[in-house]
């Protein structure tokens, strides 16, 4: 980019220099169970949001970004297990959604017993191939991976809950918070912004790194071979000179007005993640999640990485929150992890108290986004795309279609803001599932997680979750390959991703020929249409 304007044969052919922007970044949450779809949802499926459209709902906290989010309808996940093997592999009703979530790739071994407790099938499957964060980073982040934090403090997983893979049967272990801020504190000094050398030293990056697939495209023009000589010289002398780029928002000040300090952490660290709210009144209600999500804008504010997942954690008791009983098994409005079963007494109530939590702390991931300016009038946060993804639709149905998806920002001005957008079929008026359809409060209905009668008609909201995909990569500049797929040295737009992009497909575990029915993204969440 740089060299273009001094190339005198290619810039008769037209050749065009353009202006440097801010970098984009995706900044994932990630939350299990999904939610009490009846309360979460705008009435509103379709069209222009206000901040009157979330009052009524567990979004409240978003109302004063709203012109700022997206909330993409209509959407489904891969991979939901059934009873009957209608709509993907037999394994487990967690492991088959978790593990395909990110990566639209079946797990294997594959099970074909839905009531099955073999170990292999049930406990240890993983998916065939990696998942969205790392295959966006493989060509956006400095080490090729995402920067990944579970704000329970957690590091290694399990299949049944892990959802960041490197690689086939490969899970990716997250940093502490400790390790997240150590990595951090050697880009910035006190009362400045970045210090070259030490960000030199931490990433290793000269201009050359940061340009070299530009460099990569421009040296395949046909240019005159004088040209080429030049071209070879100015990259010889750019390498001797090793200019690094920098941000301003990148310092001590800001990491501290962010709650990003040393001090913070280290008493983060003296606690133990756990259940008792007496030994762990950090960990017991999640506080610490804002720590991480400082960290995490931290990040993105350094250019670190540009590819950042939150991860919240399964199987927590909210001690904190007046909860008393782990989320996986309260989802089901049970009092224990079995398919049916008497309520639990307020179960609707205790789940809305969870889901105004998690909108509370996407809420201030994204007010400490747009509280960080990058010029021209423009934030961290419309330089970004925060998405909150949840592993469900309603908790105790288990179901993948009618997903509860919210993004805030818009990625540099790719993405459409201020708007419901129902990819599905453009109606307003979607429905927000049956969520309240049983275990109401204080009754003693019996449930049956079998008959997903909370969850939504199988028949609605089934746009594939792979083209929304497709928008998040393409929106910060992952290059495909000619069959669309992701490719590090590709040219076009990502088209494809996953093996399947049709959730039934995934019956088998792979024995089905890989077919995405439905390639692009969703157009009608990008800003130009």
């Amino acid at each position: 980019m740089v060299a273009a304007p001094f190339l005198s044969s290619l810039t008769s052919r037209g050749a065009q220099a353009e202006s440097l922007s801010p970098p984009r970044r995706l900044i994932a949450m990630f939350t299990h169970y999904g939610c009490i779809t009846t309360r979460f949802f705008p009435t509103k499926s379709h069209g222009v949001l206000t901040a009157l459209d979330l009052l009524p709902t567990t979004l409240a906290p978003l109302a004063p970004h709203v012109s700022k989010l997206l909330i993409p309808r209509g959407i489904r996940a891969m991979n939901e297990w059934t009873a009957t093997m209608a709509r993907g592999q037999g394994n487990d009703s967690y492991l088959n959604v978790v593990g395909s979530y990110l990566t639209c790739q079946p797990v294997s071994p594959n099970g074909n017993d839905p009531f099955s407790f073999n170990a292999a099938t049930k406990f240890q499957a993983m998916p065939l191939g990696p998942s969205l964060d790392h295959v966006m980073a493989r060509q956006l982040s400095p080490e090729g991976v995402p920067l990944l934090m579970n704000v329970s403090g957690q590091i290694k997983e399990a299949p049944p809950s892990a959802i960041s893979y490197r690689a086939k049967n490969e899970i990716f272990d997250a940093l502490t918070a400790e390790q997240a801020y150590g990595s951090l504190t050697g880009l910035f000094r006190a009362g400045s912004g970045m210090s070259p050398d030490s960000y030199q030293a931490a990433r290793g990056k000269s201009v050359l790194d940061l340009v070299s697939r530009d460099l990569d495209t421009l040296q395949r023009f046909d240019m005159s071979r004088s040209d080429r000589l030049k071209l070879d010289a100015w990259k010889q002398l750019l390498r001797q000179t090793e200019v690094v780029m920098t941000s301003s928002q990148c310092s001590q000040d800001s990491a501290a007005a962010l709650g990003a300090t040393q001090a913070n952490v280290d008493a983060l660290a003296t606690h133990v993640p756990g259940y008792d709210s007496v030994t762990n009144p950090i960990t017991d209600s999640m506080d610490a999640a804002d720590l991480y999500s400082a960290l995490a804008v931290l990040a993105a504010a350094c250019n670190a990485n540009p590819i950042i997942l939150l991860k919240y954690p399964t199987n927590f008791v909210f001690k904190g929150l007046g909860i008393n009983q782990d989320s996986a098994t309260l989802a089901h409005r049970l009092d224990s992890a079995g398919m049916q079963g008497p309520c639990v007494p307020n179960a609707i109530e205790m789940l809305l108290t969870l889901d105004r939590y998690y909108a509370q702390k996407f809420a201030n991931l994204v007010g400490m986004l747009d509280g960080i300016p990058e010029g021209n009038g423009t934030t961290t946060l419309d330089n970004s795309a925060a998405v909150w993804f949840s592993e469900v639709s309603d908790g105790a149905a288990r179901n993948l279609n009618n997903l509860p998806i919210i993004q805030a920002g818009g990625a540099g001005g790719y993405f459409k803001t201020g708007w419901a957008i129902n990819v599905d079929d453009g109606s307003a008026n979607l429905s927000n599932g049956n969520s309240e359809s049983a275990c109401t409060d204080g009754t003693t209905n019996r449930i049956d997680g079998i008959s997903q009668s909370t969850g939504t008609d199988p028949a609605l909201a089934n746009a594939p979750i792979n083209k929304y995909y497709c928008n998040l990569m393409n929106a910060l500049g992952v290059k495909a390959g000619a069959d669309g797929f992701p490719a590090a040295a590709g040219q076009a737009a990502v088209s494809r991703f996953g093996m399947y992009d049709k959730t039934e497909d995934f019956i088998g575990g792979g024995t089905n020929p890989p077919t995405i029915h439905s390639p692009g993204e969703f157009d009608a969440l990008k800003a130009n249409v």
